[in-house]
C-alpha cells in the first residue's frame, strides 16, 4: 500500500479529564503498530470530560482490537469509528506562502476559490486560513505549491455524527 492509498481512520474517543489518559490511549495504538496521524482534544459540554478525535493509520484488521482495548480503559467512556459513516468532518489549515506583488493577485484568486481567509499580508508573504474537509485542504495545498510554501500547519480532523447519533 503506498502512502497515497493509506486509509486514515477517524476515531472519536470520549474520556474523563484525568492525568495520564492521553498517554494510556496513545500506548494502545503503539502496541498495535498504529500511527497517530492527527490528534485533536477538546473539552466536552461537561468540563469533566473531553472528546479526542484521533486520525490513525495501520492494518485495518487491528483497528477493531484497538477500539475494544480503548473501551476497556477506565478513563474511556466510549470509542466510535467514524471512518465510513455519515459524519461531519472538518479541518483547519494555515498556509504561509512567499508571494510578491506580481503573484499576489493569482494567489488571492486561488484562495478565494477555496473559501480561504487572508489572515496576514505583508509585502513578501501572506497567510491563508482554510476550513473544510481534508480533501479540500489537500487540493488547496497542491494548487498553492506554485508559490513557495514557507510554513503549513493543519489542525487534524474534528468530527461530529449527524442527527441524533452519538459521536
Amino acid at each position: 500500500m503506498t502512502n497515497s492509498e493509506k486509509v486514515i481512520h477517524t476515531l472519536s474517543v470520549y474520556v474523563a479529564n484525568k492525568p495520564g489518559a492521553l498517554a494510556r490511549i496513545a500506548q494502545v495504538f503503539a502496541r498495535r503498530g498504529f500511527n497517530i496521524e492527527s490528534l485533536v482534544v477538546s473539552p466536552a459540554v461537561d468540563g469533566n470530560f473531553s472528546r479526542m478525535t484521533i486520525g490513525c493509520s495501520g492494518k485495518p484488521d487491528g483497528l477493531e482490537q484497538i477500539i475494544k482495548q480503548l473501551a476497556k480503559l477506565i478513563d474511556v467512556l466510549h470509542c466510535i469509528d467514524h471512518t465510513y459513516d455519515q459524519s461531519v468532518m472538518k479541518e483547519m489549515g494555515l498556509i504561509k506562502i512567499s508571494v510578491d506583488c506580481e503573484g499576489r493577485s493569482e494567489a488571492l484568486q486561488i484562495a478565494e476559490h477555496f473559501g480561504c481567509k487572508t489572515v496576514d499580508l505583508t509585502k513578501e508573504s501572506m497567510i491563508l486560513q482554510v476550513v473544510g474537509d481534508p480533501a479540500k485542504i489537500d487540493a488547496l495545498e497542491e494548487m498553492i505549491r506554485k508559490f513557495k510554501i514557507v510554513e503549513l500547519v493543519r489542525t487534524g480532523k474534528v468530527v461530529m455524527s449527524r442527527g441524533q447519533k452519538r459521536t
